[in-house]
């Protein structure tokens, strides 16, 4: 395995993982046993010990769980305690049901069930899936009710959940990305119907709401966007052009960023990066392939910000922000869009891009992005057919400070976003420290290409020079009748981790790549050194 440093063209100046899984232990909430006539429960407020949810506390997080926003869904979880709380709103006056899904399949998949009967009774159950339209009452009932209520609009139903219950039949809630699966009928008998069952990818333990955080007293906006492209008829286009950041007469901190999507053009903007220039560029005009016939257009390779397919905004912690306005800071940006046609359809102008909040309140750090994981090149491979292929990345942060130029003071993670293309089935970074392993900086197991956002960790990680960090990919290409090689097209893979740290040093990216030498041997060619 080899490794390979990229400096950024920004100067020095100042400038951040494990993910949250569920304990080994189950943890059950023992206040009253099932209600296994499916009756409410005498008293609402009777929750789990320790937890600081009652039955009627304001669920920050929501979500629209089908295309046609019939189905609202509100959560909010204690960690301390490990329960979460859902409300399902749905539009209809039948039953309605939540649950976990599995990745390939509905069946085995937990659904808590509820309705209100036309004489007024409640009903209530925790149940599984057999087969594709079949529900089972599970054994152990795990969820309990807070509330169940129809009116002439909707049906809505709140429950609590533990992460986790031991119930072979009940999905474990973790800090992965969660299939979340929802289902409804227009009456009170409990059937399934597709057309009413849908499952969407949530990444259900976030660390903060925005909420949570504070909002400077002075905002500014500014939006860099791609101008009226054509996107081709292609399946995949990578399109660039080359936009000022604002002129500012002091130095303000951008602290938030959000994408500026097109409406009916969502579906085919893949990603959006955002990497700073050196101030000594001479920057091509228009928009071009980003990696095409002129190289000019591949210039400035310091990601500063990026949004990939189901992401929403990100707000950095409250003491750090992105420097803008000072000499060592960029004053022209590359703005890079990748775009999958797969239905090749045409005249299609797109205006998508990236929103920038910005302040004059200063944090007390300048923050910076790297990227870890595999070089994306072609001798990055995976073979057809497999049900687990890895791929490793590797960093050796030892040469850190003679790339920066200066001393690197040892970098606080607190945020990352994963990235590989169709295959990927999980994703991790893994912090090495003189040989041996400290810790699972972040990862995820249920890894879905369809969401992909910047989250927070925990508790920050304090990455030192000397440190080796592992990015592990893991694969399965069972649908797939050749070799899948790295590179751009969605159909081709990557294998990348983006880390978002302070104080930010010059080091842009740190990936590894096969040794081309050794992978021709194993594969039986004959070449020489």
């Amino acid at each position: 395995m080899c490794s390979h440093l990229e400096k950024s063209g920004q100067a020095s100046q100042e400038s951040v993982l494990p993910g949250i899984s569920s304990k080994d232990s189950c943890r059950r909430c023992p206040a009253e046993p099932a209600h296994p006539s499916h009756q409410l429960p005498s008293s609402l407020h009777d929750t789990c010990p320790g937890s600081h949810l009652s039955p009627t506390s304001r669920l920050r997080y929501s979500r629209f769980l089908d295309p046609s926003n019939v189905i609202f869904l509100l959560w909010d979880f204690d960690f301390e305690a490990e329960v979460i709380t859902f409300e399902l709103q749905v539009r209809t006056a039948g039953w309605v049901g939540l649950g976990i899904s599995h990745r390939h399949t509905v069946v085995g998949s937990d659904l808590v069930v509820g309705g209100v009967l036309p004489d007024g009774n409640v009903y209530f159950s925790d149940q599984h899936l057999v087969d594709e339209n079949t529900l089972e009452e599970d054994g152990s009932q795990d969820a309990e009710l807070l509330g169940l209520t129809e009116d002439a609009v909707y049906t809505t139903m709140r429950f609590s959940r533990p992460f986790r219950s031991c119930d072979p039949h009940d999905q474990d809630i973790t800090s992965d990305t969660i299939r979340v699966l929802t289902a409804y009928g227009l009456d009170d008998t409990l059937k399934l119907d597709p057309e009413r069952t849908f499952v969407k990818s949530i990444f259900l333990l976030q660390m903060f709401h925005p909420d949570d955080l504070e909002v400077p007293k002075e905002i500014i906006i500014h939006d860099l966007e791609i101008t009226d492209f054509l996107i081709p008829e292609d399946d995949t286009t990578y399109a660039c052009t080359f936009l000022p950041l604002p002129i500012v007469s002091k130095k303000h901190h951008i602290y938030k960023f959000e994408p500026k999507l097109v409406e009916h053009n969502e579906t085919m903007v893949h990603h959006i990066l955002v990497y700073a220039c050196g101030n000594a560029s001479v920057l091509p005009k228009g928009i071009n392939d980003c990696y095409g016939a002129d190289p000019d257009f591949s210039l400035c390779s310091q990601v500063i910000v990026g949004w990939a397919v189901g992401g929403t905004s990100y707000q950095f912690p409250e003491n750090v922000g992105i420097s803008l306005g000072t000499p060592l800071d960029p004053q022209w940006i590359r703005l890079e869009i990748h775009y999958s046609n797969f239905h090749n359809l045409p005249g299609l102008y797109d205006t998508s891009g990236i929103r920038l909040y910005y302040t004059s309140h200063l944090r007390e750090y300048d923050m910076g992005v790297l990227q870890l994981g595999v070089f994306t090149f072609p001798i990055h491979f995976i073979p057809p057919g497999a049900e687990s292929f890895m791929s490793y990345g590797l960093c050796k942060t030892e040469k850190f400070e003679e790339m920066n130029g200066t001393p690197v003071a040892d970098i606080q993670v607190f945020g990352y976003l994963l990235h590989t293309h169709l295959a990927g089935q999980a994703v991790q970074a893994v912090q090495y420290r003189n040989g041996t392993q400290l810790q699972t900086i972040c990862k995820d197991d249920s890894y879905d290409f369809n969401l992909q956002e910047t989250r927070d960790l925990p508790h920050r990680v304090v990455i030192k020079p000397g440190d080796e960090l592992l990015i592990e990919c893991r694969y399965q290409t069972l649908d797939r009748d050749s070799v899948i090689f790295g590179g751009p097209s969605t159909l081709n893979e990557m294998c990348l981790v983006f880390l978002f740290y302070y104080p930010r040093n010059n080091i842009s990216s740190c990936q590894g790549y096969p040794d081309i030498i050794y992978v021709a041997r194993e594969l039986g060619e004959e070449v020489s050194e």
